[in-house]
């Protein structure tokens, strides 16, 4: 029986702080040439983490942006209904990057795929579509997809969730 090699523990790799329902990745592999590969991946992951650092801030200036704009039309220094929701967009986008850069540096310290944390931020970002939603231009056949999606990712967020409580010895 061939045993796998046992990585030894780091601080930046501390896989005891993980959830149980979290994809961890396979030990590095000794073949050379997939080593590399797996370092290049590493290193395209953290360019990823410096530009989604750049999109954070981008959507930020574009929140700042909107509000001022909206601010200062017509009606002056009032926001409508069409303007709130152009600010609430807004917001919601950086705040589904940042939780997009929270799943990458997950990835980065862990070596571990964030399963939950990626549905909560694909429920976030079906949440920002219904927000920004105009039911009445709307097909119902779109309407009820959108809610599908919504109840699938609501049942697999929960199931992931889920954890039952340990039966006791009166109770057997």
């Amino acid at each position: 029986m061939a045993r796998e090699p046992i990585r030894p523990p780091t601080a930046s790799r501390n896989l005891r702080d993980l959830d149980s329902h979290e994809e961890r990745l396979p030990p590095p592999p000794e073949d050379n040439l997939i080593r590399i590969l797996h370092g290049g991946i590493h290193f395209a992951v953290r360019v990823l983490a410096v530009l989604m650092t750049l999109v954070i801030w981008w959507g930020v200036a574009d929140v700042v942006h909107v509000l001022y704009q909206k601010l200062l039309g017509e009606p002056f220094l009032l926001l409508t209904v069409n303007d709130i929701l152009a600010v609430f967009g807004s917001f919601l986008s950086v705040l589904i990057a940042i939780e997009i850069f929270i799943n990458i540096t997950v990835y980065i310290k862990h070596d571990a795929l964030p399963i939950k944390m990626v549905i909560a931020t694909a429920l976030m970002a079906i949440s920002r579509k219904v927000i920004m939603l105009d039911i009445k231009d709307l097909d119902w056949h779109y309407v009820i997809a959108m809610a599908a999606v919504i109840v699938a990712l609501g049942l697999t967020y929960w199931l992931i969730s889920f954890k039952p409580k340990p039966v006791s010895q009166e109770e057997r």
